[in-house]
């Protein structure tokens, strides 16, 4: 019954990550949009957004989602938490269509309703939160063969990304950044979820930071958010977003799920229809959140400076054909 409870909150946290980071998108956006009616905007390198308040409020609204986020992990097993990520984009989607009046077209509210139900799926059928009571329990999962070798087969695979393949190939395959954030990305949520039980323990009058194994898993958390964030921002920068992140999130998503059922065992208890029904969940929502990002721009005005263009070149076709 505690599992079951714990499984209750974590799915609660998640939801509530996901609605913050959601609509932070939107009201740091409106924020910007203010800022460079009285201002330089933030795309032309000026920096008066930082003096609008709904910037700010977005920003806190982004801290509460991942402060909620980090909880969930110490509640639910990861297999519940990560896949509902995706509904922060069905969250920004629907407020963009009434605040900011970005049309949710058709193909939109197929994906949303795509995630909705793969959400539920998932949800339904999730494995129990295992009952761990302490540090060094967590540190006896970690140190078992199977996910030693997952480790050190991810952190090799990442240095071989790193020192060998992305300075050749890295601004031309999108996969090489990817999966470089995607692997870190999965040791991450490891060692956040590990950090995470152990807060809650300490709450509980369990202190868990006297133990060299939980400063151990923070400088973990600390050096692969450091590296996932930096070649993240590479691949933002080189490739089309609507590509990158639903990619990101289906890959970090595998390994994620891949990694703690290697450690904790989330499906051991499990039958098979449950786990093919969280496996079909997943699918589900991968689709939705491809659909979404794919078709994110029907419906909307392109931007002022491409309408500029555009018109230019209607009034002087030769400029086409020089630039050609």
């Amino acid at each position: 019954m505690v599992a079951s409870i714990d499984n209750v909150r974590g799915l609660t946290l998640a939801m509530s990550s996901s609605a913050f980071i959601g609509s932070s998108f939107v009201i740091k956006k409106v924020g910007l949009k203010k800022a460079g009616d009285n201002g330089v905007r933030a795309a032309s390198g000026g920096f008066s957004y930082l003096y609008e308040p709904l910037w700010w409020l977005g920003m806190i609204t982004m801290i509460l989602g991942e402060v909620a986020n980090f909880a969930a992990y110490a509640f639910a097993p990861a297999v519940l938490v990560t896949p509902l990520g995706a509904l922060s984009i069905i969250f920004s989607a629907v407020l963009a269509h009434f605040i900011l009046k970005e049309n949710l077209h058709m193909f939109g509210v197929v994906g949303c309703i795509l995630c909705v139900v793969g959400s539920v799926g998932i949800v339904l059928h999730a494995p129990k939160e295992r009952k761990i009571d302490s540090m060094k329990e967590i540190w006896h999962l970690a140190t078992q063969p199977g996910f030693i070798v997952y480790s050190c087969v991810a952190v090799a695979c990442v240095l071989f990304l790193i020192f060998r393949v992305v300075e050749r190939s890295g601004h031309r395959l999108m996969l090489v950044y990817i999966a470089i954030c995607s692997l870190m990305g999965s040791l991450t949520v490891i060692s956040v979820k590990a950090v995470a039980i152990a807060l809650k323990l300490s709450f509980n009058g369990s202190n868990q930071f006297i133990y060299v194994q939980t400063w151990f898993f923070i400088v973990v958390v600390t050096i692969c958010c450091l590296v996932q964030l930096n070649y993240l921002n590479k691949a933002l920068d080189s490739f089309n977003t609507a590509v990158v992140s639903p990619v990101y999130y289906v890959m970090f998503t595998i390994l994620t799920i891949v990694a703690n059922m290697i450690m904790y065992k989330d499906w051991a208890s499990q039958t098979a229809t449950q786990i093919a029904t969280q496996l079909c969940g997943f699918v589900t929502i991968v689709a939705g959140t491809f659909l979404l990002h794919k078709t994110r721009d029907m419906g909307n005005p392109p931007p002022p400076d491409q309408v500029c263009l555009e018109e230019a070149r209607e009034r002087d076709p030769r400029s086409t054909n020089s630039s050609s």
